[in-house]
């Protein structure tokens, strides 16, 4: 291996001071109150960057101090940051910005957007945002949480999703035009993870306005893919959505399938839904036979169970929270463990790391300040009290500080071992590294409710308990209230009670029709077949009609960090070739 110089974190911290309230000498536990106004601190300086410097725009360009659209066009760091808000305390911004997305974003454009990101930071952000919004001092209209101006905003955008999900299989696209919606020719190849991770923002929806079109597709998606699991139990990385059939064969727990893994726990305690927990927990079996190795997990073929790459991939850091909501704390903290291990050896986690070789994977140095590992040591913080999960929200914080902070926010680490930096802060940021690491420091926050507290609501459909705490995060750390879902149900039952008598009215009418021996005319209206199906006549058909223009699309479509470095297609494993 060619020498390439890296700077350890321990030797980083050792050549620079450490702040006030930072260990010292003697290993005394970091101080929360400390690390709080630091983190408090390094959101501001990110936030304020982004208002000044690239508001309207998706995301901020720190280096150039300008901004760009990256998922869409929707003011995404906006949205994608409106919970945090809250949670740092600060209700007048939230109040300003639910404003500024009522009068600025707009669903209807002629934009490709990626079906997969669009739900779990728009769709997600103003759910989230929507059921925090009398907390945080929003006049609320009449009927919220079952209405409001941001779960329409949020249902508006989730419609736009729909046609994706109309293939054979049920199993959507990874891209949809948000005017057009499926383009032509593209591709029907998509990750594991953009297909099983919808349940817990569209089931949330279908709870809130009685539609439940969007849980039912989010489920059919997860029924699906459990369908297509290989004989050993195990789901490869990338499916053909048209036919079923797997394109990407390796099997592991990172990218390209990490979500579906993380949306059936917390599909599960969300909806108190068994089937959905019986379902991981067989997939866990699997997980922990053919793919963990000395509490490392990697990455296997999956139908034989062979190792296909033995790499650890920053993504997968959120395992041991993962495991953490299942009462699997021995197995969490060591596999936490390992990981923080490589955090300690370059300052962040890389994206790819091989395990045998303890080091860097080619082309896959960078860290982009994501948030998995701190993610996992919140949740085993709260389950352990441990104070070693508070040194790694220590670590975060001065290495994210030194590395990475410019004077217009904070750029991705382009390259762990030289600490280059890329012209780019993703949203996400924002949303869950902040978060997560606010949320380590500030035991009392009021996301951390044992149920002690709670508010009583009063909807035009009964009494409703909100915020009583057991907030589930969705894969962008927005949190849903499960009680929410809780509030709306007589909306439900009511929409299928009209559907029920204008089934029957159609029913008296068609037999009316008969005994009379006339015919209904080819364009008369058609029944729904059942709850949740006005939407798919209505909207399908207009979207069918559409005809856009072709364009070229990748071949392989993926959440987050397309799977290139590595990938089994067709059960044959290729390496980049440089």
């Amino acid at each position: 291996m060619p020498f390439q110089l890296f700077i350890p974190l321990s030797l980083l911290c050792a050549l620079l001071p450490l702040h006030h309230g930072a260990p010292g000498p003697d290993g005394t536990a970091p101080d929360p109150a400390h690390y709080r106004e630091r983190v408090k601190a390094m959101f501001y300086h990110a936030y304020d960057s982004y208002l000044e410097n690239a508001f309207p725009f998706d995301e901020l360009r720190p280096l150039t101090c300008d901004g760009h659209d990256t998922w869409g066009s929707f003011s995404l760091t906006l949205i994608d940051a409106l919970d945090t808000l809250l949670i740092l305390g600060n209700v007048s911004e939230f109040q300003r910005v639910v404003e500024v997305l009522q009068d600025n974003v707009d669903f209807d454009i002629d934009v490709n957007a990626s079906v997969f990101e669009t739900n779990i930071r728009v769709v997600g952000g103003l759910l989230s945002a929507h059921l925090l919004s009398k907390k945080a001092g929003v006049e609320v209209e009449a009927g919220w949480p079952c209405s409001g101006p941001l779960l329409r905003m949020a249902e508006e955008a989730a419609r736009k999703l729909l046609p994706a999900f109309q293939t054979p299989t049920g199993m959507p696209y990874g891209t949809v035009n948000l005017l057009h919606g499926v383009n032509p020719g593209e591709t029907p190849v998509t990750c594991t993870a953009g297909i099983g991770t919808f349940i817990v923002e569209f089931a949330t929806l279908s709870s809130l306005t009685g539609d439940p079109v969007f849980e039912d597709v989010a489920r059919v998606a997860l029924t699906r893919l459990w369908e297509s699991r290989s004989d050993i139990g195990l789901v490869g990385n990338h499916i053909d959505v048209l036919t079923g059939k797997w394109v990407a064969q390796d099997a592991g727990i990172g990218a390209g399938v990490d979500s579906y893994f993380e949306y059936l726990v917390k599909g599960a305690i969300l909806l108190q839904d068994k089937k959905l927990m019986a379902m991981f927990l067989e997939y866990n079996k699997a997980i922990r036979n053919y793919t963990r190795f000395d509490d490392w997990y990697l990455w296997v073929q999956m139908y034989k169970g062979t190792v296909s790459m033995p790499v650890f991939q920053s993504l997968e850091a959120y395992w041991p929270g993962l495991q953490s909501l299942i009462g699997d704390i021995d197995n969490a903290m060591r596999t936490f463990l390992n990981y923080y291990t490589v955090w300690k050896q370059f300052g962040g986690l890389p994206e790819f790391y091989n395990i045998p070789q303890g080091y860097t994977v080619e082309k896959r140095e960078g860290y982009p300040l994501r948030p998995e590992l701190i993610e996992s040591a919140m949740y085993l913080y709260r389950a352990t009290g441990d104070p070693t999960l508070l040194e790694l929200g220590r670590d975060a914080v001065e290495s994210i500080e030194k590395i990475s902070k410019v004077e217009c926010g904070f750029a991705t680490i382009k390259d762990l071992r030289d600490h280059k930096l890329d012209n780019r802060m993703e949203s996400f940021f924002l949303a869950e590294t902040v978060k997560y690491l606010y949320l380590l420091f500030d035991p009392t926050n009021f996301i951390h409710n044992n149920g002690s507290t709670f508010d009583t609501v009063i909807t035009p459909y009964g009494e409703c308990i909100l915020g009583a705490g057991g907030y589930i995060f969705n894969t962008e750390a927005h949190p849903i209230d499960p009680a929410a879902l809780h509030c709306c149900q007589r909306l439900k039952e009511e929409q299928w009670e009209v559907e029920g008598l204008m089934r029957e009215f159609y029913s008296l009418k068609q037999n009316r029709s008969r005994f009379q021996k006339k015919t209904v005319s080819s364009g008369s209206w058609e029944p729904p077949a059942g709850p949740g199906t006005f939407f798919s006549h209505e909207n399908y058909d207009k979207v069918r009609e559409k005809k856009p223009a072709k364009q070229k699309v990748p071949l392989l479509s993926c959440p987050s960090q397309p799977f290139t470095s590595k990938l089994a297609l067709l059960g044959q494993v290729f390496l980049d070739s440089s």
